[in-house]
């Protein structure tokens, strides 16, 4: 009880240090959030392929949604920014923790995902200074309908990869 509810205190911290920091030195706290999460949770051999794999297709993910104007950030690039990286590798450590009760069935991870994602990228943009290219609410529902897909997608990954 006492490891999931850790898990889910340190996302929580990870993600302020990560939005509200930017790609500055706090993204250092998000790298000791992770850093805690494989000493203390998990390990890099049970979770490393997990991190790995999400990290990438969050990256991918978040770096074409801003190819296709949906997120405009205030740094310029080509990629997502660091910040938004991180917080996909910190998303991967709560997959098998504190987030495990929505894997099953398939329609918890498409509902959670369906609401929380883009709540979360709502959240994160009032934060972080990041607009919506097309509008709130137009993203708001196309958030909502990629991460109904994606989140049940990113349980799949943890199972398949977890050891």
């Amino acid at each position: 009880m006492l490891k999931p509810l850790a898990n889910a205190v340190l996302f929580q911290c990870g993600w302020f240090a990560c939005v509200l920091g930017g790609d500055s030195l706090w993204l250092l706290v998000g790298l000791a959030v992770l850093a805690v999460h494989l000493l203390w949770i998990s390990s890099w051999p049970e979770e490393g392929q997990v991190i790995l794999a999400v990290t990438l297709l969050g990256t991918v993910i978040d770096t074409s949604l801003r190819a296709l104007g949906v997120f405009h950030f205030s740094m310029p690039g080509p990629l997502a920014p660091l910040w938004l990286i991180l917080l996909w590798a910190l998303l991967a450590t709560t997959l098998r923790h504190c987030l495990a009760w929505s894997a099953q069935p398939w329609w918890r991870a498409s509902l959670l995902g369906a609401v929380g994602g883009p709540l979360s990228y709502y959240a994160g943009s009032q934060l972080a200074g990041v607009s919506f290219g097309y509008g709130t609410v137009p993203t708001f529902i196309g958030l909502a309908l990629l991460w109904g897909m994606i989140f049940p997608l990113l349980h799949w990954v943890a199972r398949q990869l977890a050891h």
